[in-house]
């Protein structure tokens, strides 16, 4: 799962091509967003034969980085220093949240992984109110945690530790968005966070694919990782934000981990258990009840 600028806030502005989008109803371009982002996930997970994970970290942060900076062209003189540590923050979730995720699917199924980071907004959402029902949500969803303990075909242990570090810093990257969107105009802050998170994840990327980065394949994996992952999802979503109360945008978000297994069911032939269907249902159910209603995110 994925980073996505609404996640934090952040409104685009209007114009361009965008405008050709506002014809559809936002419903759909939310669900295709959500196609569209796990889809790309099972790409760059079939990709992980070829070349590691952190390379399509690597390249689906550039690939994202070099669209939104182009669009957005972020003023980068005047800013205070606040802005700065902000948007550096913002882009140092942005970056571990893609290695965590991306780790975890080199080593658990597609839709665990996505299940087990969901937990992070999740927490988010849950702690940003004040409604003592939701405890309800809190608790279903520990039912679907203790689901997964009990699965008696187990989960890789090192996987889904990455996975629960993506939802640490998919709730990080929550609370620096909301800040980043207060600082930084339109998308800007998003742009310049992606420039931060393809820094920090370069090194690692360029010494875990030395010459294969060279490779038009992995080159051409990387692109669509990259397009379908984050650059489509992204406009899709900040569009539907625009005629979509949040709220309604929460609860279709929730049903990302059930789009991601299904993506791996189809593309990847990765099967569930029954265990894992039902934790899966857990918290894609918590997650509905959690944000059905609007609440105050808090600041941090």
């Amino acid at each position: 799962m994925d980073p996505a600028p609404h996640r934090g806030g952040v409104r685009a502005r209007g114009g361009g091509p965008v405008s050709l989008l506002e014809r559809v109803p936002p419903v759909w371009l939310v669900l295709t967003a959500i196609v569209s982002l796990q889809v790309g996930a099972a790409i760059a997970k079939d990709g992980f034969a070829l070349v590691g994970p952190l390379v399509f970290v690597l390249l689906r942060l550039a690939t994202s980085a070099v669209v939104l900076l182009a669009v957005a062209g972020p003023r980068l003189t005047g800013r205070h220093r606040g802005d700065w540590l902000v948007v550096l923050g913002y882009g140092v979730c942005l970056a571990g949240m893609n290695v965590a995720i991306y780790q975890a699917f080199a080593r658990i199924p597609l839709g665990m992984a996505v299940t087990i980071e969901f937990l992070g907004p999740l927490a988010v959402a849950v702690l940003g109110s004040r409604r003592p029902r939701d405890l309800v949500w809190v608790g279903l969803a520990g039912v679907g945690v203790a689901l997964l303990g009990f699965d008696p075909t187990g989960l890789d242990p090192v996987g889904v530790g990455f996975a629960v570090l993506a939802a640490l810093f998919w709730a990080g990257y929550i609370l620096l968005g909301a800040r980043t969107a207060r600082r930084w105009e339109g998308v800007s802050g998003l742009a310049v966070a992606s420039l931060f998170g393809v820094l920090l994840a370069g090194a690692p990327g360029l010494l875990e694919g030395g010459a294969l980065l060279l490779d038009p394949r992995v080159l051409a994996l990387g692109l669509a990782v990259g397009v379908l992952s984050s650059v489509l999802p992204y406009s899709l979503e900040l569009t539907a934000l625009r005629r979509m109360p949040p709220r309604v945008f929460g609860v279709l978000m929730s049903l990302e981990p059930a789009a991601a297994a299904l993506a791996a069911l189809v593309l990847l032939g990765e099967r569930l258990t029954g265990a894992q269907w039902l934790a899966l249902g857990c918290v894609v159910v918590a997650s509905v009840g959690a944000t059905r209603a609007p609440r105050a995110v808090p600041d941090g």
